[in-house]
């Protein structure tokens, strides 16, 4: 992976995560580091689970991978905040 990819990866994942946290209902007590992490995570993870099914590479925007990749941060950001929220640091 280039240094562009990473920091492809890093911005995609920023989005990824706030979009994530924006499907998530109520108020989420992480920091916005770590709304990234869970982004990028869910990024790769949402693009492998596209490509298991061959909906990765579609032409034009790959609307059912963005879906996947969305979804899958929301859950991240679900089990983040409730895995975090235990050690009582905010």
């Amino acid at each position: 992976m280039t240094i562009t990819g990473i920091i492809t990866a890093i911005v995609i994942g920023a989005i990824i995560g706030a979009l994530g946290r924006l499907v998530v209902p109520g108020r989420q007590s992480i920091p916005i580091w770590l709304t990234i992490v869970v982004g990028i995570v869910a990024a790769f993870i949402g693009t492998f689970i596209a490509s298991t099914f061959g909906v990765a590479e579609t032409k034009g925007i790959d609307w059912i991978e963005l879906a996947l990749q969305i979804g899958v941060a929301a859950v991240g950001v679900i089990i983040t905040v409730a895995l975090y929220g235990r050690r009582g640091v905010r």
